[in-house]
C-alpha cells in the first residue's frame, strides 16, 4: 500500500510537471504546431521527472554505470511507447472535442493517469524486473 501510495504521488509529481511544461512552452512559442510542440516538450520533461523518481524510489535501481543506466532509460522510454500514445490520444481528443486550452490539460491528466497504471506494470515486468 505505501508503494502504491508513493507511485501516486510521482505520478502526480511528473503530472504536474508535465502540464507546467506545456503551459511554459504554450507561453513561451504561439506559432505554428504550439500545440503538438508544447505536448512534445511536456512529455520529455514529464518522462526524465518519472524515470529518476521510478528508479530510485519505486524500484531501487542503481546503474553500475553511465552506459548501463542509459540502456535501462532506453527500455523505460520503449515501454512509455504505448502510455505516451495513451496520453496523447486522450489529451489530443479533449482538445478536439472542447477545444479550450484547460480541457487539453484535463484530458492530459486524464491520459496520464490511464498511462501511469499501466506504465508501472511494464516497468516492473520488462524494464527493472531484477530490482522491483
Amino acid at each position: 500500500m505505501q508503494l502504491a501510495l508513493l507511485y501516486t504521488f510521482f505520478a502526480a509529481i511528473a503530472t504536474l510537471a508535465n502540464i507546467g511544461a506545456q503551459d511554459l512552452s504554450m507561453r513561451m512559442y504561439s506559432g505554428p504546431w504550439h500545440i503538438l510542440l508544447s505536448v512534445f516538450v511536456g512529455t520529455g520533461v514529464g518522462l526524465v521527472v518519472k524515470y529518476l523518481l521510478d528508479k530510485k524510489w519505486i524500484f531501487r535501481f542503481k546503474a553500475e554505470n553511465a552506459r548501463h543506466d542509459a540502456t535501462m532509460f532506453t527500455l523505460y522510454v520503449t515501454m512509455g511507447l504505448v502510455t505516451t500514445a495513451i496520453f496523447w490520444g486522450v489529451e489530443f481528443g479533449f482538445n478536439h472535442i472542447f477545444g479550450t486550452t484547460t480541457m487539453r490539460y484535463v484530458g492530459g491528466c486524464i491520459g496520464l493517469a490511464i498511462g501511469y497504471v499501466i506504465k508501472y506494470r511494464l516497468d516492473k515486468r520488462y524494464v527493472f524486473r531484477t530490482f522491483a
